[in-house]
Protein backbone atom coordinates (compact mmCIF):
# COMPACT_ATOMS: atom_id res chain seq x y z
CA UNK A 1 0.00 0.00 0.00
CA UNK A 2 1.41 3.39 -0.99
CA UNK A 3 0.01 6.89 -1.20
CA UNK A 4 0.72 9.82 -3.48
CA UNK A 5 1.06 12.91 -1.27
CA UNK A 6 0.44 16.05 -3.31
CA UNK A 7 1.97 19.27 -1.96
CA UNK A 8 0.91 22.55 -3.56
CA UNK A 9 3.13 25.57 -4.06
CA UNK A 10 1.77 27.43 -1.03
CA UNK A 11 2.09 24.42 1.30
CA UNK A 12 5.86 24.47 1.82
CA UNK A 13 5.76 23.48 5.49
CA UNK A 14 7.22 20.37 7.08
CA UNK A 15 4.21 20.51 9.41
CA UNK A 16 1.70 20.40 6.53
CA UNK A 17 -1.08 17.95 7.39
CA UNK A 18 -0.65 15.89 4.20
CA UNK A 19 2.71 14.71 5.55
CA UNK A 20 1.29 13.51 8.85
CA UNK A 21 1.91 9.77 9.17
CA UNK A 22 3.74 9.59 5.85
CA UNK A 23 5.55 6.30 5.21
CA UNK A 24 8.90 7.37 3.77
CA UNK A 25 9.58 3.85 2.50
CA UNK A 26 6.41 3.55 0.45
CA UNK A 27 4.68 6.92 -0.03
CA UNK A 28 5.75 9.43 -2.66
CA UNK A 29 5.48 13.20 -2.59
CA UNK A 30 4.41 14.97 -5.77
CA UNK A 31 5.26 18.63 -6.39
CA UNK A 32 4.80 20.30 -9.75
CA UNK A 33 5.20 23.68 -11.39
CA UNK A 34 2.34 23.95 -13.88
CA UNK A 35 1.54 26.46 -16.57
CA UNK A 36 -2.15 26.62 -15.61
CA UNK A 37 -1.25 28.05 -12.20
CA UNK A 38 1.32 30.47 -13.56
CA UNK A 39 -1.02 31.89 -16.19
CA UNK A 40 -4.66 31.82 -14.97
CA UNK A 41 -3.80 35.45 -14.31
CA UNK A 42 -0.59 37.12 -15.49
CA UNK A 43 1.32 36.89 -12.21
CA UNK A 44 4.28 39.18 -11.55
CA UNK A 45 7.49 37.59 -12.79
CA UNK A 46 9.07 37.86 -9.34
CA UNK A 47 6.05 36.11 -7.80
CA UNK A 48 6.38 33.14 -10.15
CA UNK A 49 10.13 32.96 -9.60
CA UNK A 50 9.76 33.20 -5.81
CA UNK A 51 7.21 30.38 -5.61
CA UNK A 52 9.04 28.06 -8.02
CA UNK A 53 12.39 28.59 -6.32
CA UNK A 54 10.87 28.06 -2.86
CA UNK A 55 9.21 24.88 -4.14
CA UNK A 56 12.47 23.50 -5.54
CA UNK A 57 14.33 24.24 -2.33
CA UNK A 58 11.56 22.63 -0.27
CA UNK A 59 11.63 19.53 -2.45
CA UNK A 60 15.36 19.23 -1.78
CA UNK A 61 14.69 19.65 1.94
CA UNK A 62 12.17 16.81 1.83
CA UNK A 63 14.60 14.58 -0.05
CA UNK A 64 17.23 15.33 2.56
CA UNK A 65 14.75 14.23 5.23
CA UNK A 66 14.24 10.87 3.52
CA UNK A 67 11.07 11.48 1.52
CA UNK A 68 10.70 10.17 -2.02
CA UNK A 69 9.88 13.25 -4.11
CA UNK A 70 8.65 13.38 -7.69
CA UNK A 71 9.10 16.91 -8.99
CA UNK A 72 8.08 18.46 -12.31
CA UNK A 73 9.71 21.74 -13.36
CA UNK A 74 7.89 24.29 -15.48
CA UNK A 75 10.17 23.74 -18.49
CA UNK A 76 10.20 19.92 -18.41
CA UNK A 77 9.13 18.71 -21.89
CA UNK A 78 6.71 16.10 -20.50
CA UNK A 79 4.99 18.57 -18.16
CA UNK A 80 1.23 18.40 -18.86
CA UNK A 81 0.69 21.95 -17.61
CA UNK A 82 -2.01 21.24 -14.97
CA UNK A 83 -2.34 19.72 -11.51
CA UNK A 84 -4.72 17.07 -12.80
CA UNK A 85 -2.43 16.13 -15.66
CA UNK A 86 0.57 15.78 -13.36
CA UNK A 87 -1.38 13.75 -10.79
CA UNK A 88 -2.57 11.45 -13.58
CA UNK A 89 0.97 11.06 -14.89
CA UNK A 90 2.37 10.34 -11.43
CA UNK A 91 -0.43 7.89 -10.65
CA UNK A 92 0.25 5.96 -13.86
CA UNK A 93 3.96 5.74 -13.04
CA UNK A 94 3.75 5.05 -9.29
CA UNK A 95 0.47 3.10 -8.98
CA UNK A 96 -0.53 4.55 -5.58
CA UNK A 97 -3.44 3.10 -3.62
CA UNK A 98 -4.71 6.58 -2.66
CA UNK A 99 -3.99 10.29 -2.90
CA UNK A 100 -3.53 12.56 0.10
CA UNK A 101 -3.55 16.37 -0.04
CA UNK A 102 -4.05 19.26 2.36
CA UNK A 103 -7.04 21.43 1.48
CA UNK A 104 -6.14 24.17 -1.02
CA UNK A 105 -6.54 27.88 -0.40
CA UNK A 106 -8.82 28.61 -3.36
CA UNK A 107 -12.20 27.49 -4.68
CA UNK A 108 -10.77 27.04 -8.17
CA UNK A 109 -8.21 24.48 -7.01
CA UNK A 110 -10.66 22.71 -4.69
CA UNK A 111 -13.01 22.14 -7.63
CA UNK A 112 -10.17 20.53 -9.57
CA UNK A 113 -9.14 18.29 -6.66
CA UNK A 114 -12.71 17.10 -6.18
CA UNK A 115 -12.67 15.74 -9.73
CA UNK A 116 -9.65 13.51 -9.12
CA UNK A 117 -11.49 10.61 -7.49
CA UNK A 118 -13.69 10.07 -10.55
CA UNK A 119 -10.91 10.86 -13.01
CA UNK A 120 -8.34 8.54 -11.45
CA UNK A 121 -10.51 5.95 -9.75
CA UNK A 122 -8.60 6.52 -6.50
CA UNK A 123 -9.61 7.60 -3.02
CA UNK A 124 -8.61 11.23 -2.41
CA UNK A 125 -8.09 12.17 1.23
CA UNK A 126 -8.51 15.92 1.72
CA UNK A 127 -7.06 17.07 5.04
CA UNK A 128 -7.59 20.29 7.00
CA UNK A 129 -4.85 22.91 6.82
CA UNK A 130 -3.81 23.22 10.47
CA UNK A 131 -1.55 26.19 9.77
CA UNK A 132 -4.65 28.35 10.13
CA UNK A 133 -6.02 29.00 13.61
CA UNK A 134 -9.68 29.08 12.60
CA UNK A 135 -11.15 26.20 10.59
CA UNK A 136 -13.85 26.73 7.97
CA UNK A 137 -16.38 25.13 10.35
CA UNK A 138 -15.38 27.36 13.26
CA UNK A 139 -15.73 30.49 11.13
CA UNK A 140 -19.18 29.43 9.89
CA UNK A 141 -20.28 28.82 13.46
CA UNK A 142 -19.00 32.27 14.46
CA UNK A 143 -20.56 34.03 11.45
CA UNK A 144 -23.98 32.43 11.18
CA UNK A 145 -26.77 34.44 12.71
CA UNK A 146 -24.73 37.61 13.17
CA UNK A 147 -26.12 40.88 11.85
CA UNK A 148 -22.60 42.13 11.15
CA UNK A 149 -19.37 40.21 10.61
CA UNK A 150 -17.18 42.76 12.37
CA UNK A 151 -13.52 41.79 12.26
CA UNK A 152 -12.78 43.30 15.68
CA UNK A 153 -15.03 40.79 17.43
CA UNK A 154 -13.58 37.89 15.45
CA UNK A 155 -10.09 39.07 16.35
CA UNK A 156 -10.93 39.02 20.05
CA UNK A 157 -12.06 35.41 19.70
CA UNK A 158 -8.73 34.55 18.09
CA UNK A 159 -6.87 36.27 20.93
CA UNK A 160 -8.82 34.22 23.46
CA UNK A 161 -8.27 31.01 21.50
CA UNK A 162 -4.51 31.48 21.14
CA UNK A 163 -3.86 33.28 24.43
CA UNK A 164 -1.72 35.81 22.57
CA UNK A 165 -1.26 39.09 24.48
CA UNK A 166 -3.73 37.94 27.11
CA UNK A 167 -3.67 38.07 30.89
CA UNK A 168 -6.20 35.46 31.87
CA UNK A 169 -9.36 36.41 30.00
CA UNK A 170 -8.35 40.07 29.71
CA UNK A 171 -6.18 41.70 27.02
CA UNK A 172 -2.77 42.93 28.08
CA UNK A 173 -2.78 46.66 28.69
CA UNK A 174 -6.52 46.63 29.29
CA UNK A 175 -7.33 47.23 25.61
CA UNK A 176 -7.89 44.94 22.65
CA UNK A 177 -6.81 47.47 20.05
CA UNK A 178 -4.08 50.14 20.00
CA UNK A 179 -4.82 51.29 16.45
CA UNK A 180 -5.29 54.91 17.52
CA UNK A 181 -1.57 55.02 18.40
CA UNK A 182 -0.51 53.58 15.06
CA UNK A 183 -1.31 56.37 12.61
CA UNK A 184 1.71 58.61 12.62
CA UNK A 185 3.43 59.87 9.45
CA UNK A 186 7.04 58.78 9.03
CA UNK A 187 10.18 60.86 8.70
CA UNK A 188 12.95 59.92 6.26
CA UNK A 189 15.41 57.75 8.16
CA UNK A 190 19.02 57.97 7.10
CA UNK A 191 19.98 55.42 9.75
CA UNK A 192 16.99 53.09 9.26
CA UNK A 193 18.16 49.44 9.26
CA UNK A 194 18.19 47.61 5.96
CA UNK A 195 15.81 44.75 5.30
CA UNK A 196 17.49 41.44 4.51
CA UNK A 197 17.86 40.41 0.89
CA UNK A 198 19.43 37.23 -0.45
CA UNK A 199 21.66 36.70 -3.46
CA UNK A 200 20.12 34.13 -5.84
CA UNK A 201 21.80 30.73 -5.55
CA UNK A 202 22.16 28.21 -8.40
CA UNK A 203 18.58 26.94 -8.05
CA UNK A 204 17.09 30.43 -7.98
CA UNK A 205 19.24 31.54 -10.91
CA UNK A 206 17.96 28.59 -12.93
CA UNK A 207 14.38 29.54 -12.05
CA UNK A 208 14.93 33.20 -12.94
CA UNK A 209 16.24 32.19 -16.36
CA UNK A 210 13.25 29.92 -16.98
CA UNK A 211 10.73 32.56 -15.88
CA UNK A 212 12.41 35.18 -18.06
CA UNK A 213 12.15 32.90 -21.09
CA UNK A 214 8.64 31.54 -20.50
CA UNK A 215 6.82 34.63 -19.19
CA UNK A 216 8.34 37.64 -20.97
CA UNK A 217 5.01 39.48 -21.25
CA UNK A 218 4.04 39.20 -17.60
CA UNK A 219 3.91 42.21 -15.29
CA UNK A 220 6.98 43.36 -13.40
CA UNK A 221 10.74 42.97 -13.35
CA UNK A 222 12.98 40.05 -12.39
CA UNK A 223 16.01 42.26 -11.74
CA UNK A 224 16.92 42.68 -8.09
CA UNK A 225 15.37 39.41 -6.93
CA UNK A 226 16.20 39.11 -3.22
CA UNK A 227 13.51 36.93 -1.63
CA UNK A 228 14.28 34.28 0.94
CA UNK A 229 13.45 30.94 -0.67
CA UNK A 230 14.19 28.58 2.22
CA UNK A 231 12.79 28.30 5.71
CA UNK A 232 16.19 29.01 7.25
CA UNK A 233 16.47 32.32 5.38
CA UNK A 234 12.83 33.20 6.10
CA UNK A 235 13.59 32.75 9.80
CA UNK A 236 16.45 35.23 9.40
CA UNK A 237 13.96 37.74 7.96
CA UNK A 238 11.68 37.14 10.94
CA UNK A 239 14.52 37.64 13.42
CA UNK A 240 15.62 40.80 11.62
CA UNK A 241 12.12 42.25 11.71
CA UNK A 242 11.66 41.55 15.43
CA UNK A 243 15.03 43.09 16.27
CA UNK A 244 15.22 46.05 13.89
CA UNK A 245 11.72 47.04 12.77
CA UNK A 246 9.01 45.82 15.16
CA UNK A 247 9.67 48.52 17.80
CA UNK A 248 8.73 51.28 15.32
CA UNK A 249 6.29 49.21 13.24
CA UNK A 250 3.18 50.22 15.15
CA UNK A 251 3.34 53.98 15.01
CA UNK A 252 4.40 54.13 11.35
CA UNK A 253 2.46 51.21 9.85
CA UNK A 254 0.12 53.59 7.98
CA UNK A 255 2.88 55.94 6.77
CA UNK A 256 4.18 56.26 3.21
CA UNK A 257 7.49 57.76 2.09
CA UNK A 258 8.97 58.44 -1.32
CA UNK A 259 11.85 56.09 -2.08
CA UNK A 260 11.27 53.92 1.01
CA UNK A 261 8.88 51.14 0.02
CA UNK A 262 9.64 48.96 3.06
CA UNK A 263 9.73 51.38 6.02
CA UNK A 264 9.19 49.30 9.19
CA UNK A 265 6.99 46.65 7.59
CA UNK A 266 7.81 43.01 8.23
CA UNK A 267 7.95 41.66 4.63
CA UNK A 268 6.87 38.33 6.15
CA UNK A 269 3.57 37.84 4.29
CA UNK A 270 5.40 36.23 1.37
CA UNK A 271 6.84 33.55 3.63
CA UNK A 272 3.76 33.00 5.79
CA UNK A 273 1.46 32.65 2.78
CA UNK A 274 3.77 30.21 0.97
CA UNK A 275 4.37 28.13 4.11
CA UNK A 276 8.01 28.85 4.97
CA UNK A 277 6.91 30.48 8.24
CA UNK A 278 4.06 29.50 10.55
CA UNK A 279 1.62 32.26 11.58
CA UNK A 280 1.69 31.34 15.26
CA UNK A 281 5.48 31.16 15.48
CA UNK A 282 5.66 34.67 14.00
CA UNK A 283 3.11 36.00 16.52
CA UNK A 284 4.86 34.26 19.42
CA UNK A 285 8.17 35.86 18.40
CA UNK A 286 6.54 39.29 18.48
CA UNK A 287 4.85 38.58 21.81
CA UNK A 288 8.16 37.43 23.28
CA UNK A 289 9.75 40.72 22.19
CA UNK A 290 7.10 42.61 24.15
CA UNK A 291 7.58 40.54 27.31
CA UNK A 292 11.35 41.00 27.06
CA UNK A 293 10.97 44.77 26.73
CA UNK A 294 12.24 44.89 23.12
CA UNK A 295 9.03 46.22 21.52
CA UNK A 296 6.09 48.32 22.80
CA UNK A 297 2.60 46.86 23.16
CA UNK A 298 1.03 49.08 20.49
CA UNK A 299 3.50 47.74 17.88
CA UNK A 300 3.15 44.10 18.89
CA UNK A 301 -0.64 44.25 19.14
CA UNK A 302 -0.92 45.92 15.74
CA UNK A 303 1.31 43.28 14.18
CA UNK A 304 -0.46 40.34 15.82
CA UNK A 305 -3.83 41.77 14.75
CA UNK A 306 -2.76 41.71 11.11
CA UNK A 307 -2.00 37.98 11.32
CA UNK A 308 -4.56 36.37 13.65
CA UNK A 309 -7.11 39.12 12.99
CA UNK A 310 -7.18 40.28 9.38
CA UNK A 311 -5.43 37.29 7.80
CA UNK A 312 -7.62 34.69 9.47
CA UNK A 313 -10.72 36.82 9.02
CA UNK A 314 -10.12 37.26 5.29
CA UNK A 315 -9.71 33.52 4.84
CA UNK A 316 -12.91 32.92 6.78
CA UNK A 317 -14.85 35.44 4.69
CA UNK A 318 -13.50 33.94 1.45
CA UNK A 319 -14.76 30.44 2.20
CA UNK A 320 -17.95 31.59 3.95
CA UNK A 321 -19.02 33.90 1.12
CA UNK A 322 -18.50 31.31 -1.62
CA UNK A 323 -17.08 31.45 -5.14
CA UNK A 324 -19.67 33.96 -6.40
CA UNK A 325 -18.23 36.61 -4.05
CA UNK A 326 -15.89 37.67 -6.88
CA UNK A 327 -18.92 38.88 -8.87
CA UNK A 328 -19.96 41.41 -6.20
CA UNK A 329 -20.44 44.93 -7.60
CA UNK A 330 -22.53 46.96 -5.15
CA UNK A 331 -21.99 50.29 -6.91
CA UNK A 332 -22.42 48.86 -10.42
CA UNK A 333 -18.98 50.14 -11.46
CA UNK A 334 -17.97 49.32 -15.04
CA UNK A 335 -15.05 51.63 -15.92
CA UNK A 336 -11.98 49.78 -17.18
CA UNK A 337 -8.79 49.74 -15.13
CA UNK A 338 -6.61 52.62 -16.41
CA UNK A 339 -3.54 51.65 -18.41
CA UNK A 340 -1.23 53.41 -15.93
CA UNK A 341 -1.89 50.59 -13.43
CA UNK A 342 0.40 48.52 -15.66
CA UNK A 343 3.05 51.16 -16.32
CA UNK A 344 3.00 53.69 -13.49
CA UNK A 345 2.86 56.39 -16.17
CA UNK A 346 0.66 59.06 -14.54
CA UNK A 347 1.17 62.59 -13.24
CA UNK A 348 -0.39 61.60 -9.90
CA UNK A 349 2.82 61.03 -7.96
CA UNK A 350 1.26 58.82 -5.28
CA UNK A 351 -0.05 56.36 -7.86
CA UNK A 352 3.07 56.55 -10.00
CA UNK A 353 5.29 55.85 -6.98
CA UNK A 354 3.29 52.93 -5.63
CA UNK A 355 2.77 51.27 -9.02
CA UNK A 356 6.42 51.71 -10.04
CA UNK A 357 7.53 50.18 -6.74
CA UNK A 358 5.12 47.30 -7.37
CA UNK A 359 6.63 46.76 -10.82
CA UNK A 360 10.07 46.64 -9.23
CA UNK A 361 9.37 44.65 -6.06
CA UNK A 362 6.05 42.76 -6.46
CA UNK A 363 5.11 44.46 -3.19
CA UNK A 364 3.36 47.45 -1.67
CA UNK A 365 2.37 47.71 1.96
CA UNK A 366 -1.25 47.59 3.10
CA UNK A 367 -1.91 51.35 3.20
CA UNK A 368 -0.44 51.85 -0.26
CA UNK A 369 -2.76 49.11 -1.52
CA UNK A 370 -5.83 50.33 0.35
CA UNK A 371 -5.52 54.11 0.27
CA UNK A 372 -3.63 54.76 -2.99
CA UNK A 373 -4.34 52.18 -5.71
CA UNK A 374 -7.52 50.85 -4.08
CA UNK A 375 -8.89 54.24 -3.08
CA UNK A 376 -8.38 55.65 -6.57
CA UNK A 377 -10.12 52.66 -8.20
CA UNK A 378 -13.08 53.03 -5.83
CA UNK A 379 -13.44 56.78 -6.39
CA UNK A 380 -13.07 56.43 -10.17
CA UNK A 381 -15.72 53.70 -10.41
CA UNK A 382 -13.45 50.96 -11.75
CA UNK A 383 -14.96 47.51 -12.30
CA UNK A 384 -14.13 45.73 -9.01
CA UNK A 385 -13.44 42.41 -10.73
CA UNK A 386 -10.72 44.07 -12.80
CA UNK A 387 -9.29 45.60 -9.64
CA UNK A 388 -9.32 42.17 -7.96
CA UNK A 389 -7.50 40.57 -10.89
CA UNK A 390 -4.83 43.30 -10.88
CA UNK A 391 -4.09 42.82 -7.19
CA UNK A 392 -3.92 39.06 -7.66
CA UNK A 393 -1.42 39.48 -10.48
CA UNK A 394 0.97 42.07 -9.16
CA UNK A 395 1.82 41.11 -5.56
CA UNK A 396 4.08 38.21 -4.60
CA UNK A 397 2.05 37.56 -1.43
CA UNK A 398 -1.33 37.57 -3.22
CA UNK A 399 -3.43 34.41 -3.12
CA UNK A 400 -7.12 34.63 -3.90
CA UNK A 401 -8.29 33.57 -0.43
CA UNK A 402 -6.65 36.61 1.15
CA UNK A 403 -6.60 39.05 -1.78
CA UNK A 404 -10.22 38.72 -2.97
CA UNK A 405 -12.02 39.72 0.27
CA UNK A 406 -9.44 42.45 0.89
CA UNK A 407 -10.20 43.97 -2.52
CA UNK A 408 -13.89 43.18 -3.05
CA UNK A 409 -14.99 43.68 0.54
CA UNK A 410 -12.56 46.13 2.09
CA UNK A 411 -10.94 48.18 -0.67
CA UNK A 412 -13.82 48.43 -3.15
CA UNK A 413 -16.82 47.94 -0.81
CA UNK A 414 -18.26 45.92 -3.68
CA UNK A 415 -20.09 43.59 -1.30
CA UNK A 416 -22.15 46.48 0.08
CA UNK A 417 -20.94 46.10 3.65
CA UNK A 418 -20.90 42.34 4.09
CA UNK A 419 -17.29 42.63 5.29
CA UNK A 420 -16.65 46.26 6.20
CA UNK A 421 -18.62 49.02 7.89
CA UNK A 422 -17.82 51.78 5.39
CA UNK A 423 -15.99 52.41 2.12
CA UNK A 424 -12.30 53.29 2.49
CA UNK A 425 -12.67 56.47 0.46
CA UNK A 426 -10.44 59.47 1.04
CA UNK A 427 -9.43 62.73 -0.59
CA UNK A 428 -5.94 64.06 -1.27
CA UNK A 429 -5.82 65.43 2.28
CA UNK A 430 -5.37 61.94 3.73
CA UNK A 431 -2.56 61.14 1.29
CA UNK A 432 -0.84 64.43 2.08
CA UNK A 433 -1.11 63.80 5.82
CA UNK A 434 0.23 60.23 5.73
CA UNK A 435 2.92 60.57 3.04
CA UNK A 436 5.43 62.88 1.40
CA UNK A 437 4.13 62.04 -2.09
CA UNK A 438 2.28 65.34 -2.59
CA UNK A 439 5.36 67.51 -2.16
CA UNK A 440 6.78 66.46 -5.54
CA UNK A 441 3.47 66.12 -7.37
CA UNK A 442 2.22 68.62 -9.93
CA UNK A 443 -1.23 68.47 -8.30
CA UNK A 444 -2.11 70.38 -5.13
CA UNK A 445 -3.89 68.32 -2.42
CA UNK A 446 -5.46 71.51 -1.05
CA UNK A 447 -7.28 72.36 -4.30
CA UNK A 448 -10.58 70.74 -5.27
CA UNK A 449 -11.10 72.33 -8.70
CA UNK A 450 -8.84 73.85 -11.33
CA UNK A 451 -5.91 72.65 -13.41
CA UNK A 452 -3.69 72.00 -10.39
CA UNK A 453 -6.34 70.37 -8.21
CA UNK A 454 -5.55 66.89 -6.87
CA UNK A 455 -7.85 64.48 -8.76
CA UNK A 456 -8.59 62.60 -5.52
CA UNK A 457 -10.46 65.64 -4.16
CA UNK A 458 -13.17 66.06 -6.77
CA UNK A 459 -13.40 62.29 -7.22
CA UNK A 460 -13.99 61.84 -3.48
CA UNK A 461 -16.96 64.20 -3.38
CA UNK A 462 -18.30 62.93 -6.70
CA UNK A 463 -18.13 59.36 -5.36
CA UNK A 464 -20.24 60.33 -2.34
CA UNK A 465 -22.65 62.33 -4.50
CA UNK A 466 -23.30 59.65 -7.11
CA UNK A 467 -23.70 56.94 -4.46
CA UNK A 468 -25.84 58.98 -2.06
CA UNK A 469 -28.76 56.51 -2.24
CA UNK A 470 -26.51 53.67 -1.11
CA UNK A 471 -24.31 55.46 1.42
CA UNK A 472 -26.04 58.44 3.01
CA UNK A 473 -27.61 56.30 5.75
CA UNK A 474 -24.20 54.94 6.80
CA UNK A 475 -23.56 56.37 10.27
CA UNK A 476 -19.82 56.60 9.58
CA UNK A 477 -20.45 58.95 6.64
CA UNK A 478 -22.75 61.43 8.35
CA UNK A 479 -20.07 64.12 8.61
CA UNK A 480 -18.87 63.99 4.97
CA UNK A 481 -22.44 64.15 3.67
CA UNK A 482 -23.18 67.06 5.98
CA UNK A 483 -20.12 68.89 4.61
CA UNK A 484 -21.23 68.19 1.01
CA UNK A 485 -24.70 69.53 1.79
CA UNK A 486 -23.28 72.75 3.21
CA UNK A 487 -21.41 73.51 -0.02
CA UNK A 488 -23.09 75.96 -2.36
CA UNK A 489 -24.84 74.66 -5.46
CA UNK A 490 -22.12 76.31 -7.54
CA UNK A 491 -19.33 74.56 -5.61
CA UNK A 492 -21.02 71.18 -5.95
CA UNK A 493 -21.55 71.70 -9.67
CA UNK A 494 -17.90 72.74 -10.12
CA UNK A 495 -16.82 69.59 -8.29
CA UNK A 496 -19.03 67.37 -10.43
CA UNK A 497 -17.66 68.96 -13.63
CA UNK A 498 -14.06 68.60 -12.40
CA UNK A 499 -14.60 64.89 -11.68
CA UNK A 500 -16.43 64.29 -14.96
CA UNK A 501 -13.65 65.95 -16.94
CA UNK A 502 -10.98 63.88 -15.24
CA UNK A 503 -12.89 60.59 -15.68
CA UNK A 504 -13.51 61.38 -19.37
CA UNK A 505 -9.75 61.72 -19.75
CA UNK A 506 -9.24 58.27 -18.25
CA UNK A 507 -11.32 56.73 -21.02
Amino acid sequence: MSRLIVILGDQLSRSISSLDGADKDHDSVLMCEVMAEATYVGHHKKKIAFIFSAMRHFADELRGAGYKVRYTTIDEPTNTGSFTGEVQRASAALRPSAICITEPGEWRVLKEIRSWSDTLGLEVELRRDHRFICSHREFRQWAQGRKSLTMEFFYREMRRKTGLLMQGDKPLGGRWNFDSENRKPAEPGLLRPRHLEFEPDAITTEVLNAVGQLFPGHFGKLEGFGFAVTRSDALKVLDGFIEDFLPKFGETQDAMLQGEPWLNHSLLSFYINVGLLEPLEVCLSAERAYHEGRAPLNAVEGFVRQIIGWREYMRGIYWFAGPDYAESNYFGNTRALPSFYWSGDTDMNCLSTVITETIDHAYAHHIQRLMITGNFALLAGIDPKQVHQWYLEVYADAYEWVELPNVIGMSQFADGGFLGTKPYAASGNYINRMSDYCGSCRFDPKQRVGSKACPFNALYWDFLDRNRDKLSSNHRLVQPYATWSRMSDESRDETRRQAASFLAGLE
